[in-house]
Order: structure tokens, then sequence, then C-alpha cells
């Protein structure tokens, strides 16, 4: 997330995309050649919306928008591919949102959920180095216990980025780590505080209990605590994103998430279906493993790569 040149940047979101925008055009184009947008046309418009993880209802929403002042006439496929895009934007711009450090929180506290898989810990280490290249000081909590390879991977992003580690022994309680964790940010005078979290979804209950903790304990430092909550998702799951989001929903205040692996997914356009079903702020979407194919999410740029469309 830091100043590289846009160009590579939109150039590495439609190739991250390529994928999603191939099966989305290649089935368009085998719709629109010299036909007009009768019903039947739109049916199977909907069908390819759907196979491309965009799901049911957000697909009849799209194809009723580009059908409201086309029905029935003759249309190209650069024309549908081009509405399509520009209806995805008017979804996609309402949660387009970067993910803002409040300065009259010091620390300020961003809890990190997701499921284990889903680049919870590499999006940590990259919005870490995103903080340190905006000038911020920043401190890492090891809140995955139960996994040694979780707190190892945080413990080299830490080296990366120059920023301290707080960890603890194998299985210690997370809850514990982060409450100390605060009470040292806040003696240092570090501005942001990433506090990564376990992921064991079928162990639900526990994983419930165990961030209800963490949350209770924050409050008795700082009833505003966590300043923000985010859940890092894996795009290549597709439609059961959906699912997870609703499971972290009634565990915690979900503020915003994180898409990550676009580019290795055919399902792209499950992020559109998650910003027409839920609203959350989209902070960040990763089209690749370097340190900077993580960036802010902008809808348009991403509705046009997912179209197959050239950037404006």
């Amino acid at each position: 997330m830091s100043d590289t040149p846009k160009t590579s940047w939109l150039g590495r979101l439609r190739a991250g995309l390529g994928k999603s925008s191939e099966k989305l055009t290649g089935a368009i184009g085998g719709l629109f050649t010299g036909r007009k947008l009768d019903q039947a046309a739109i049916n199977e418009l909907e069908d390819a919306l759907i196979t491309a993880d965009i799901g049911v209802s957000t697909a009849v929403k799209l194809t009723a928008a580009v059908a409201k002042t086309r029905f029935d006439k003759d249309v190209s496929e650069d024309e549908i591919r081009g509405a399509l895009a520009d209806e995805m934007t008017a979804i996609l711009e309402p949660v387009a949102q970067p993910l803002e450090i409040d300065p009259a929180h010091k620390p300020f506290i961003i809890l990190v959920c997701g499921v284990n898989g889903s680049g919870k810990t590499t999006t940590i280490g990259k919005l870490t180095k995103h903080f340190k290249d905006q000038g911020r000081s920043v401190m890492m909590v090891a809140g995955d216990t139960f996994r040694a390879a979780a707190v190892e991977q945080l413990q080299i992003w830490g080296e990366r980025n120059d920023c301290p580690v707080v960890s603890g022994a194998a299985g210690a309680d997370a809850a514990g780590l982060a409450f100390g964790a605060v009470e040292r940010a806040r003696a240092e005078g570090t501005d942001v505080l990433m506090i990564d979290t376990a992921g064991r979804l079928q162990n639900r209950k526990d994983l419930m209990a165990e961030l209800e903790k963490i949350i209770r304990v924050l409050k008795k430092l700082d009833d505003t605590a966590p300043h923000a909550t985010l859940l890092v998702m894996d795009s290549t799951i597709g439609q059961n994103a959906h699912s997870q989001v609703e499971t972290f929903k009634q565990m915690v205040n979900i503020s915003g998430l994180v898409m990550t692996k676009l580019d290795g997914s055919a399902r792209g356009g499950v992020v559109v279906g998650l910003a027409e079903k839920f609203g959350l702020p989209v902070h960040a979407v990763g089209v690749g493993e370097a340190i900077d194919d993580l960036r802010p999410f902008e809808a348009r740029a991403f509705a046009r790569a997912l179209m197959g469309l050239p950037q404006e």
C-alpha cells in the first residue's frame, strides 16, 4: 500500500482479476453477438453473473438495471460490459472506504479476525508496512497462540517491518496477551496496535468465547476499543464468504473487510455480492504475494477490471 506508480497497481489489479474477468466476459461474449436484450438473454446474463460468484440477488439487481434502458434493443458485448461495470461501481462505491487511523486513540487498536488460511497474518504484516510508510509506529500481537506457525510468521513480519511483536508461550491466554500489549503500547507511545486472533471455526463456541474475552479485556483499558475490527476474507472461497461474514458478525462487531487472494481465484465477483448484501466497508484488496499487492479498494477500478475493460 505504498506509493508505487498507479499504472503498475492497476495493471496488477487487472492481472489479479484475470481469471474472474475471463470467466465473466467469456460467458457474456457468447451471449451478445447480434442479439436483442430480450427476456431469454436477460436470464442467461443472470446465470453468467451467478456462476461468477456475484450471487443470485445481486445478479438479478444488476441485470434489471441494465435492462431498464436497453430491453428489446440491439446491444453489443462491449455495451453490456460497460453497463454492468457502471452498475457494479454504484454498488461498490459506498463500501470503498480506506482504513483510517484516528490519532485521538493512542494506540489505535485493530482486532483482526478470519479463518485460518485466509491470509490474516500476511494482511497484518502488509498493513503494518502501510502504516509505517505513513510514519506511524506499530506494534503487533500474536494472539493466535495455539498455532506456532502463525506466531512465527508474525515475528518474521515484525523483523521485516522493524516493529515489535508481543507473543507468549504456546497456548497462552490471548486476552491476557492483548491486555499486556495495550499497556506496553501506551507506555511506549505506539500509534497502532494490531492484534492477530485465532480462526478455528470448527470450534466455534471456543473461538467466540476467546474473541469475546479479548474484547472484554480491551474495554477494561479503553471502553472504545477495539477501534477497528477487520475480517480478512479469502476470495477463492466464493459464496462461502457470505456464511463466514454471518458467522463472524455473530461473534464480533465487524467494522470492515479485507479481501485477499483475488489473483488465485475466478471468484472475484463475490466482492460485489458481499457489498450489496452486507454493506460493510471494504478497506483493501490483495492481488498478489508482494508486500505492495494489498491496496485500498477502489470501486470503479475494480468493477472495470472485473469486466475486462480498460481503466479510464
